[in-house]
């Protein structure tokens, strides 16, 4: 059963920096690319970052870019959101997914479709 689940979130100022994490089983982790969505109130589903596991090509939303590095540790079947330089805007659930088009990591913007297995999410609050 493929799982993935999302921790880290929480409440922090502007300009503060948080880290998540999404630990995923399942499935052959180098086979896969893993997104980072996030949705905020009333708005859509918004791509932020993706990795390939396998060669680690990453692409980055513009909104993003600069602010966040998005990583992966093979040994541990885990992908991690470094958020620096947080700002209100970027308040919202974070989801990670999983996605065996490994064209995904090179695509902007995001297309959630290609995304086949989902986490719960983890709330992040920034607060200004």
């Amino acid at each position: 059963e493929v799982q993935l689940v999302e921790s880290g979130g929480g409440l922090v100022q502007a300009g503060g920096s948080l880290r998540l994490s999404c630990v995923t089983s399942g499935f052959i982790f180098d086979d896969y690319a893993i997104g980072w969505f996030r949705q905020a109130p009333g708005k859509e589903r918004e791509g932020v970052s993706c990795i390939y596991n396998r060669d680690g090509r990453s692409t980055y939303a513009d909104s993003v870019k600069g602010r966040f590095t998005i990583s992966s540790d093979n040994a541990k079947n885990t992908v991690y959101l470094q958020m620096n330089n947080l700002k209100p805007e970027d308040t919202a659930v974070y989801y990670c997914a999983a996605s065996r088009h490994t064209i995904v990591a090179v695509m902007s913007p995001l297309p959630p479709n290609f995304f086949g297995s989902w986490g719960q999410g983890t709330q992040v609050t920034i607060s200004s």
